[in-house]
């Protein structure tokens, strides 16, 4: 499985990822280790805002760059309402690739509410 994320940051900007292995990326953004994007280095990772699980990393990637073409009130409404992305997205990618996953019932040692 492979997961595309998006985090609030300290500036309210909102960054945009992939992870195999979820808790341990987070790990890397919250703490800022070496491992993390440049631009979270920058803007200091606050919140998990949003995850979509899809089966392979290709998968995850399209998404990922379809939602960083995103403008910053689309991704606040998708944050908001589960149900946008086909939406927003659906004309551009299959969407029912992809499992919006409830982050508050996911185990994050980083993910704040």
């Amino acid at each position: 499985m492979y997961y595309t994320y998006m985090l609030r940051c300290q500036d309210n900007t909102i960054y945009t990822g992939i992870a195999k292995d979820l808790n341990h990326r987070m790990e890397e953004h919250f703490l800022q280790t070496e491992q993390c994007a440049k631009y979270t280095k920058v803007h200091q990772a606050k919140k998990l805002e949003a995850v979509w699980q899809s089966e392979t990393r290709s998968l995850a990637s399209k998404l990922e760059y379809q939602l960083k073409t995103l403008t910053k009130s689309q991704k606040e409404k998708l944050i908001k309402q589960r149900e946008t992305l086909n939406a927003l997205l659906g004309e551009r990618i299959e969407t029912e690739e992809y499992q919006r996953i409830d982050i508050k019932g996911v185990s994050l040692l980083f993910a704040q509410s």
